[in-house]
């Protein structure tokens, strides 16, 4: 049934002029109608249980297993592959109503309208409404998506049947109803896909029950189709039900519709694995990579088994056709095993790099993230320290101020200037800042713009007014005198010291991202030599405090009548002690989260070496089993029964060995929780093991099938072990490459190695038979293929008469009706014309001596 890939939406909504009318009269009839009524329980009945087997459960009443809405809830689950939201245990009557709710709200999601149906009939027990809730369901899920040449649902599925059952005599499917009456049609699709099943020929147009009873048969049998229908139903109703022939009908298209169902999946994936869209956040692309990582682990596993199933359903059905002398299945163009493969190669290319772009992705948001952190709290910083500036280099006090005060403006401005030296850094940070987020497309880019070019603008301005004051304020000074020495030594060793603690503070608050533990040792080693500094910047704050208390000292001892501020500094005593403050509190704090992170680090590397010890003892088990495969392929070791029971058990254990890989992904999960990235303990990734681990399973796959393949040709053409044995021998033998395929030229001194005189003309020929389709090389099977036929033409005329004793059922002559009943008619023709009358002991009249005729003429008939 219809899977639900990552990316991939189906809206559908049916056709109100063309579909709903039909289903409104058809909603009328059935209330007249009871034979309708009994097909559509036991066809929907059966068709439910067919999906819900495979959650361990099934229903007996349609209408009453339904009420509780669990099992219905479970259906679409099984149908969809998606999870529906928790169901209501409680067994109270809105308890149900609830359930069957949230099953009608997810049909409505897919696009259906539901049409007069409400969750209390359901509830209720209501036949009719239960009876068109599945018909819906089986629209949506099992017919809509059906397309054939540009038309879709019910009328694709029609074309379907048409198109399919087209070459048969007595068969014309015009509608689903009375076209399928006397089971032909049934019959038609099943030997049109597996002709191995049937014997088309052998139907009775006048048998429909017989015909619809070896259809339904071989359906259940072979192609898991439960029998949904009653022969007698179908044949005696003047109509049959259209719903519940067309539901059977389209488990035929499924079941042989496989190849166009998994191209179908790779094109629906493919441009979801292509799309390229970055997303603005972390997390964004964190649930990108969870969905990656629920297709890799739920969604592609079934496809990969599906695609191997069909590799091996095409190569057994053409051995099973060639043994048989019947055409080989040809399968309509653009879904060839070639197309699959082909289509699967660009799915694994899209795939791979898909999870490089992810991860790329994600490496990019995280540098962005912390860039843009890091550009506020510096542009934050920054906006604070420059807030007022610009009103306070505008002013004009100095113009009414004594020669003290202008003095104490010059000091003070000069240690402004200091201040605005020392934020030069910090600005061109900011810049800096701004340009790599731009480079790395930052998604708010234009804000970040806005606000660096505001910061820059601004400190333009400051630049040019500081540089106008300054030239004032030294006009002012030639004509004041006074300086006050103390509060010009305080402002100058104030203010790069407070520099130095907001520089510090800053440095303490930074943000930091490392990826190992000798980028956290480094981080931790220069935290260690900041604080060594510690000393002897107590130090430097301690000489700046003893500047402001000997100012205090002389204005008490001198009696000066001034202010004790400072007026060249705005940097306070209080402000340099909180700072201070602020410093000693932030170094423990720096302390613990640098030996957090270092306590990460060694986490990581225990991830890193706990996945590289799995995957260096995986990745060569790998690649053992590999090349014990392909020694068993072209070693000679007996029966190939017991070549098979060997792969078999190659086939187990490596089943057994899924565990470990589970365990792998598991760890590579959680390094990829931990964003590692990176691993110097081993070479392989899970990527390389995936890999392997899928080709190791289609391997065994494969060589089971040509072992299975040669079991049936050795069996088919009566060939010993001895035989086969000497034709592997020989095969190895001219198989130069060890690669299981003989060139032109290996196979050519092959020939002559077992005595062939061999011209070109007679070479060519012999080369038509072994490699068809031109491809320069010779397998082992077209290698007995080939022997095995020269082996028959080599039959003796003791085994030509004995043959012809088996068909006269021993005696000694055959009588002509015995020719022509026993030979196809243009041997028969051949033997009568030639054979001469017998004359021996009982001799009867038109009796043919058999044995002078092969003596006489051995070598000469294709008999």
């Amino acid at each position: 049934m219809n899977q639900i890939e990552p990316g991939v939406q189906y809206n559908y909504v049916y056709d109100e002029d063309e579909y709903m009318i039909q289903e409104e009269e058809w909603d009328r009839d059935l209330l007249l109608d009871p034979a309708w009524e009994k097909q559509q329980r036991k066809t929907f009945t059966a068709w439910c249980n067919s999906h819900l087997r495979k959650a361990g459960t099934q229903i007996e009443n349609i209408e009453e297993d339904f009420r509780n809405g669990l099992k219905l809830m479970l259906l679409l689950e099984v149908i969809s592959g998606e999870r529906l939201p928790k169901p209501d245990r409680g067994k109270m009557r809105f308890h149900k109503i609830a359930n069957v709710n949230k099953a009608l709200d997810y049909i409505a999601s897919k696009g259906v309208k539901l049409v007069s149906i409400g969750a209390e009939e359901i509830v209720d027990g209501n036949v009719k409404m239960t009876l068109g809730m599945i018909w819906t369901i089986i629209l949506r899920f099992a017919i809509q998506d059906i397309s054939v040449e540009e038309t879709s649902a019910k009328e694709g599925l029609l074309l379907w049947c048409q198109r399919k059952t087209a070459p048969y005599r007595n068969v014309n499917i015009q509608n689903f109803h009375t076209s399928w009456k006397d089971g032909l049609g049934l019959c038609a699709l099943i030997h049109r896909h597996r002709p191995d099943l049937i014997d088309y020929s052998k139907l009775n147009k006048d048998d429909p029950v017989g015909n619809i009873n070896l259809a339904m048969e071989i359906a259940e049998k072979h192609l898991d189709i439960p029998k949904m229908l009653d022969a007698e139903d179908v044949v005696d109703t003047a109509r049959p039900d259209e719903r519940a022939l067309m539901t059977y009908v389209s488990c035929f298209y499924h079941a042989f519709a496989g190849a166009q169902k998994l191209l179908e999946w790779i094109r629906r994936t493919i441009p979801w694995l292509e799309n390229r869209a970055p997303e603005k956040t972390m997390q964004a692309m964190q649930k990108k990579l969870e969905d990656f990582r629920d297709y890799r682990r739920k969604h592609k596993p079934p496809k990969v088994q599906e695609k191997c199933q069909l590799e091996i359903n095409f190569n057994t059905l053409q051995t099973k056709l060639r043994i048989s002398n019947r055409p080989a299945f040809m399968p309509s163009e653009g879904k060839m095993v070639s197309d699959i493969a082909g289509a699967w190669q660009r799915l694994e290319q899209a795939e791979k790099g898909y999870e490089e772009w992810l991860l790329n992705e994600i490496r990019r948001l995280e540098r962005v993230e912390h860039l843009a952190e890091k550009f506020r709290q510096k542009a934050s910083t920054h906006e604070t320290w420059a807030y007022g500036k610009e009103q306070v280099l505008l002013q004009k006090d100095y113009e009414s101020a004594t020669l003290t005060e202008v003095r104490a403006l010059l000091r003070k401005h000069e240690a402004f200037e200091s201040d605005l030296a020392a934020h030069q850094d910090r600005v061109e940070q900011i810049a800096a800042i701004a340009q790599e987020l731009n480079e790395l497309d930052y998604h708010d880019a234009v804000n970040v713009n806005d606000r660096c070019q505001k910061i820059c603008d601004q400190w333009d301005r400051l630049g040019t007014l500081t540089q106008k004051r300054r030239e004032a304020l030294e006009r002012t000074e030639k004509l004041l005198e006074t300086i006050d020495q103390l509060h010009l030594e305080f402002a100058k060793r104030a203010a790069p010291f407070n520099n130095w603690m907001e520089g510090a503070m800053e440095d303490l608050q930074d943000m930091f991202i490392v990826h190992s533990i000798e980028e956290i040792q480094s981080l931790i080693t220069a935290h260690e030599q900041f604080k060594a500094t510690l000393p002897e910047a107590d130090g430097e704050r301690q000489s700046i405090m003893a500047i402001q208390n000997e100012v205090e000292k002389v204005i008490q001892s001198y009696n000066i009548r001034i202010s004790s501020s400072n007026p060249y500094s705005t940097v306070t005593m209080d402000e340099l002690r909180n700072k201070w403050d602020k410093v000693k509190q932030l170094v423990p704090i720096r302390d613990q989260s640098l030996q957090e992170e270092l306590a990460r680090q060694h986490a990581n590397e225990r991830l890193r070496r706990q996945f590289a010890a799995q995957a260096n003892a995986i990745g060569p088990w790998i690649q053992n089993k590999m090349e014990e495969i392909a020694r068993s392929s072209i070693q000679i070791t007996g029966a190939l029964e017991d070549q098979m029971n060997q792969l078999k058990q190659y086939e187990h254990n490596i089943i057994n060995y899924k565990n470990n890989i589970d365990k792998l992904e598991g760890d590579h999960q959680l390094i990829q929780e931990a964003l590692v990235f990176d691993n110097k303990h081993t070479n392989y990734t899970m990527e390389h093991i995936r890999v392997g681990w899928e080709l190791l399973l289609t391997t065994i796959a494969r060589t089971i099938n040509e072992v299975e393949t040669q079991i049936l040709t050795r069996d088919a053409k009566g060939i010993t072990q001895e035989q086969m044995n000497e034709f592997r021998a020989s095969f190895n033998h001219f198989d130069r490459r060890k690669n299981g395929l003989m060139d032109h030229e290996d196979f050519r001194a092959c020939l002559i190695s077992m005595g062939y005189d061999l011209g070109e003309a007679e070479f060519a020929r012999i080369m038509t038979l072994v490699d068809p389709n031109g491809q320069g090389t010779v397998t082992f099977q077209s290698f007995i293929d080939f022997m095995t036929r020269e082996t028959a033409d080599t039959d003796t005329a003791e085994q030509v008469i004995a043959s012809f004793r088996i068909l006269a059922s021993d005696k000694p002559y055959i009588l002509a009706e015995e020719l022509r009943r026993e030979l196809p008619p243009d041997q028969a023709q051949y033997c009568l014309g030639r054979m001469p009358a017998y004359k021996g002991p009982g001799a009867v009249p038109g009796a043919l001596d058999y044995a002078a005729f092969s003596s006489a003429l051995y070598g000469e008939s294709d008999l």
